[in-house]
């Protein structure tokens, strides 16, 4: 490990906002402490608390914080020196409405108790094109984001992964999601649609509900390091906002999706097919 990593990593575990539990440390099954306290031990408020998961250097994390302060927010990642940027910002800035938790999102129910977080961001999330169970919205994980989301706690995907936000998009379709944004151009300004593609109708149960508000507009102010480099090259960043109630089975979509071509934070498709499901 390099020096610099080593002097991030003696940082952040003097940060008093930075709690870690990498994954040995949690294996058998050893819970977290602040599961169900965050609010009272931590924040020392009962204001919503929302979390970031796969945060990298917690750009949202931060510039989210700052944009509602009448919010608490968690940014969750296994990458310690990462997210040093993050937690080494917000220290900085005295700000008392952002934390971080270093620990494997594979068992991110371990540390919130339930109803104990009103809203998840994905940020360009690795779409991880060869197997749904490690995409972080597919109902494995999403079964596990019901244990400690409030009743029809909101998601928000923001990703340039056009696989992503068409797996997503079905997702949310056969299960019967509400949604409330959905847009495959967020910075175009395109017109947003349904999550069959057609035009938004008021009323439907997966239509668009009302057209971008506060937060979706804020988001704009926000782009991360990688983001701006897919923005330069052309890329459309893509957003869906969408609920997730508590009733109900969720089912994996039996479609196939093109997978994407082009390479994604220095990750390729890793694979000669075109589709996958």
């Amino acid at each position: 490990m390099s020096k610099g990593k080593l002097a991030k990593f003696a940082d952040m575990a003097q940060f008093p906002h930075v709690f870690e539990f990498p994954y040995s440390a949690v294996a058998d099954e050893v819970s977290c402490d602040m599961k169900g306290k965050w609010g009272e031990s931590f924040f020392g408020n009962d204001r919503p608390i929302v979390l970031e998961l796969g945060c990298g250097r917690g750009e949202y994390t931060v510039g989210l914080g700052r944009l509602f302060p009448e919010k608490n927010f968690i940014g969750v990642d296994i990458k310690g020196a990462r997210m040093w940027s993050g937690a080494k910002e917000s220290y900085e800035a005295g700000m008392k409405n952002v934390a971080f938790l270093r620990t494997n999102i594979e068992i991110i129910d371990r540390f919130f108790a339930p109803g104990e977080v009103s809203e998840i961001w994905l940020t360009f999330s690795d779409p991880q094109m060869k197997k749904a169970t490690k995409r972080l919205t597919s109902t494995y994980f999403m079964e596990r984001y019901r244990r400690f989301l409030k009743p029809d706690g909101i998601i928000h995907l923001k990703t340039d992964s056009n696989f992503m936000f068409t797996y997503t998009k079905y997702m949310v379709q056969h299960n019967n999601l509400p949604v409330e944004v959905m847009t495959e151009d967020l910075y175009g300004q395109h017109p947003l649609t349904t999550p069959d593609g057609g035009e938004a109708q008021k009323g439907a149960n997966t239509a668009i509900s009302s057209p971008l508000g506060g937060v979706e507009r804020a988001i704009l102010s926000i782009k991360t390091y990688y983001e701006q480099q897919w923005l330069d090259r052309g890329l459309n960043i893509k957003y869906l906002k969408f609920r997730l109630p508590q009733e109900g089975t969720l089912e994996e979509p039996d479609v196939e999706i093109e997978l994407d071509e082009y390479r994604s934070y220095n990750r390729s498709k890793r694979s000669g097919l075109s589709v996958s499901k």
